[in-house]
């Protein structure tokens, strides 16, 4: 995540890293470490209670932390090898019915002929996209709570069993429900985000089970605040402001990263520490000697909550499939692949103004906005459409168009490795 930090000299080397810190917080280990950290920091699990009959003060438990002590996670949030399924036959395949499977999009679909006839294929990437979904997003702090046939509370983070594969939306865009994008096939487990969405598209859900949790809050609020300031602050180093006007945003980001070499690192390290955090909230075993059904260290953190890291990723898939939807309702512009938080349109111009709506020389309400601020959009890439009909001729129609539209390089491995 530091690039070539190692090899600047020692001035610059100490302003770098005495940046990062100034903005985020002293480095304690890798950016993911760090971003994991900086919850705590924020949240510390303890405070000083009143003063007893002695005028003494003793440690009590911090209202809105996850506490000094680990919770069990919930059965279908137990990642495979996990102490909870060590029951299970060694080689069982969990199905959608039995495990939690809320991850980024990676999805991709043919060019009609209609979108052949444009010139180009446009990526856009949606700056700090799990930063975004964590701010303002309720999360549980305690243990969960088993429940049958609950009635559906958007108010209540938890991780829900539900049919959802009775809606059919545009074939065009990825289902809002699963990472694949594919319609589901029956009843699965989701978090809180994913099932709310449903609703808000105006359809009937009925949660067969739950795990619930009642002891919740806004967790991550302060986390997004701090490590969006640290990012905006960086971004005004390298000549790119919030009010830019988009053309003017978008020719500055074409050489941000060359006007200060330095800051573009400290950036890279943001990006990472805000990545790596959540990632972090359900570490898996490392190391050699561990064996499925056994614990492993990261287990004993309160910060090893898979519950926040689904409902951080599924709130990052949603959002962008609100935004797709309302772009296509506007325009009848449907994208042709998603990977996490980049889309890739086909358009009549190289860059992203020439298919993203503008109404009254204003974005589209509720659709993808051009800009710095975590949440809006930056140019990922263009290539020519000739170029993506060649690659996926080459590769195959499974072949994810985003994953390779910056730079047109195409790495994907022949078909059986």
């Amino acid at each position: 995540s530091w690039g070539e930090a190692a090899q600047l000299p020692p001035a610059d080397l100490a302003q770098l890293l005495g940046t990062y810190a100034d903005r985020v917080m002293t480095p304690c280990g890798s950016t993911a470490v760090t971003g994991l950290e900086l919850m705590t920091a924020l949240h510390p699990p303890t405070r000083a209670g009143e003063p007893d009959s002695g005028g003494r003060r003793h440690s009590e438990h911090n209202p809105g932390s996850l506490g000094t002590q680990p919770v069990r996670c919930a059965p279908p949030e137990a990642p495979d090898g996990h102490p909870l399924l060590a029951d299970l036959p060694r080689f069982h395949q969990r199905t959608p019915e039995e495990v939690l499977v809320e991850e980024a999009y990676d999805w991709a679909r043919p060019l009609t002929d209609d979108e052949c006839a444009k010139r180009y294929v446009v990526g856009i990437d949606v700056n700090m996209a799990f930063a975004a979904a964590a701010n303002g997003t309720v999360f549980g702090l305690g243990a969960p709570v088993h429940a049958e046939r609950p009635p559906f509370d958007p108010k209540i983070p938890g991780s829900w069993l539900v049919d959802l594969s009775h809606i059919e939306l545009d074939p065009r865009l990825p289902s809002p429900f699963t990472p694949t994008g594919e319609r589901p096939s029956g009843p699965a487990w989701y978090a809180t985000p994913t099932v709310a969405y449903a609703v808000e598209l105006g359809y009937g859900v009925a949660p067969v089970e739950a795990y619930l949790r009642p002891d919740n809050g806004r967790y991550l609020d302060a986390w997004y605040t701090r490590l969006r300031d640290a990012y905006i602050a960086t971004m005004a180093d390298l000549g790119v402001t919030a009010g830019m006007e988009p053309g003017e945003f978008l020719t500055a980001m074409e050489d941000h990263r060359r006007a200060d070499p330095r800051m573009a690192i400290v950036l890279s390290a943001i990006k990472a520490t805000v990545k790596g955090g959540i990632g972090k909230l359900r570490e898996r075993p490392r190391g050699g000697g561990w064996r499925p059904g056994q614990p492993w260290p990261a287990l004993q953190r309160p910060t090893w909550r898979p519950d926040i890291r689904a409902a951080v990723i599924s709130k990052a898939r949603i959002n962008m499939h609100r935004k797709m939807l309302k772009t296509a309702a506007a325009t009848g512009q449907y994208p042709v692949a998603v990977l996490s938080d980049c889309a890739v349109y086909p358009s009549d111009g190289p860059g992203p103004l020439d298919f993203l709506p503008h109404k009254d020389g204003k974005p589209l309400p509720g659709g993808f906005r051009i800009g710095v601020s975590p949440g809006m959009v930056k140019h990922e890439g263009t290539q020519t459409t000739l170029w993506a009909e060649g690659v996926r001729e080459e590769h195959g129609d499974d072949l994810n168009l985003a994953r390779y539209i910056k730079d047109g390089h195409v790495t994907a491995p022949d078909n059986g490795e």
